[in-house]
């Protein structure tokens, strides 16, 4: 572990231990850089370093002649970044299998295995799942956390909470990204976190998630164009126009997906399901995936531009701000066993977050940069759509809220919708 920064606490890191204790074995799967493995590392009784320096080959060649003794150690055993090895996942499954015995091992990845015909069984039953992403503000400090997400679930509506994010912070925060070695760093410096992160995905990451060379200026094109649709419900087409119109890049389909799935394998690109729900009407329901980056700070990046540039240009600021909107609400989401779904009808009535938790509760979100006149429009959209739910076959809203860049306080309108500043959420 690192000694030059202090650990903070993760919401990861009380899913991670729930998890440990009804399955053999967990598979912690998020962004490089993101913490996955300091995370493994506080519950970890003994690890293994797959990609440690001089002793990737050797580890690669036990896991096929002899996985057992890699798997020796005490419980739980962290096997940091596995797909190094994929046959390791049979052996591990075989040990979750016959010691009768729960949270053996703790698995880190930052890529989908290029190659699972090695895998034999899918792991059901022995394995359990845990998506890790950038820190969220409330993980990061800088978040109050004076207004709580479960206890809106649980119906305390009565919220009352102090925001201390203003516009030129929150583009800061935006594009400084959750990061965790940023997080404590001099700004400047932790600016260039997100510029080395992308540069290291063009040139190295998206190399060995699966072994096909490919350009990594085609790839910086690629993510710039990605970071132009954030927020939106593009085609791949749409996007193969937009990099022949802007980058005189000229992708065939097949090529620009496999890029796409490439970068979606190593979990820079993190697309969001469209949500179903039950309507009075026959209103048609676009299914296209929303377009998001796991972090903001990968958009900002990609486009070359900093917190000014956001100040400056408010319909791109509001447009990136959403997505760390969407990475804090995913983060929030799963503690509460939940998942982060959008909205749109054939009519355009969209509604930017729906968060449905496993019970059936679920909440809708407007994303907006803040100010009265964008609050009221976001009330006004969530108050439409709310109206179109058919509750005689699924519940009603636990609640509406519009989440906003700035203001200093949360609070219930007349109308019943909460205004939450992100500056002062928490799960």
């Amino acid at each position: 572990m690192d000694d030059l920064y202090e650990y903070r606490p993760r919401i990861a890191d009380k899913i991670l231990q729930r998890k440990l204790k009804g399955k053999g074995a967990v598979l912690i799967e998020g962004a490089k850089w993101c913490g996955k493995t300091t995370t493994a590392e506080q519950q970890a009784k003994s690890i293994l370093y797959m990609s440690e320096s001089g002793k990737t080959e050797q580890n690669i060649q036990l896991a096929s002649l002899n996985p057992q003794l890699l798997l020796q150690g005490e419980n739980p055993r962290l096997i940091d970044e596995w797909q190094i090895a994929p046959q390791l996942w049979d052996s591990i499954r075989f040990e979750a299998d016959h010691r009768h015995s729960l949270g053996l091992f703790i698995l880190t990845g930052s890529s989908v295995p290029p190659d699972m015909s090695q895998i034999i069984h899918s792991g059901t039953g022995r394995f359990g799942w845990l998506r890790m992403r950038p820190m969220s503000l409330w993980e990061s400090g800088d978040s109050t956390g004076d207004v709580s997400l479960s206890d809106i679930f649980d119906g305390n509506l009565d919220i009352a909470g102090i925001s201390h994010i203003d516009l030129p912070r929150m583009a800061f925060l935006t594009c400084r990204g959750g990061w965790p070695s940023a997080i404590d760093m001099s700004e400047d410096i932790a600016l260039d976190q997100a510029f080395d992160y992308i540069e290291a995905v063009e040139h190295r990451d998206i190399q060995r998630v699966d072994g096909v060379a490919r350009n990594p200026a085609r790839v910086h094109r690629l993510l710039r164009s990605y970071a132009r649709h954030q927020g939106g419900q593009v085609t791949n087409a749409a996007i193969r126009e937009d990099l022949i119109e802007n980058e005189g890049e000229s992708f065939d389909a097949d090529t620009l997906a496999s890029y796409i799935k490439a970068l979606k394998n190593i979990f820079v690109i993190e697309d969001v399901e469209a949500w179903n729900p039950n309507l009075r009407s026959k209103t048609a329901i676009r299914t296209s995936d929303t377009r998001y980056f796991t972090d903001p700070s990968i958009a900002t990046a990609a486009m070359g531009i900093g917190p000014n540039d956001l100040i400056s240009d408010l319909n791109t600021f509001g447009l990136i701000f959403e997505t760390l909107c969407i990475r804090d609400l995913r983060t929030y989401a799963e503690a509460l066993n939940g998942n982060v779904y959008h909205y749109r009808d054939k009519n355009g009535l969209e509604c930017d977050a729906v968060i449905h938790l496993r019970d059936g509760r679920y909440g809708l979100i407007e994303i907006k940069l803040g100010g009265d006149k964008l609050i009221n429009e976001g009330a006004s959209t969530l108050q439409a759509l709310a109206d179109k739910i058919d509750t005689d076959k699924m519940k009603k809203p636990s609640f509406l809220m519009v989440l906003t860049a700035t203001g200093d306080y949360a609070f219930k309108r007349e109308d019943g919708v909460l205004v939450v500043p992100i500056g002062c959420l928490k799960d």
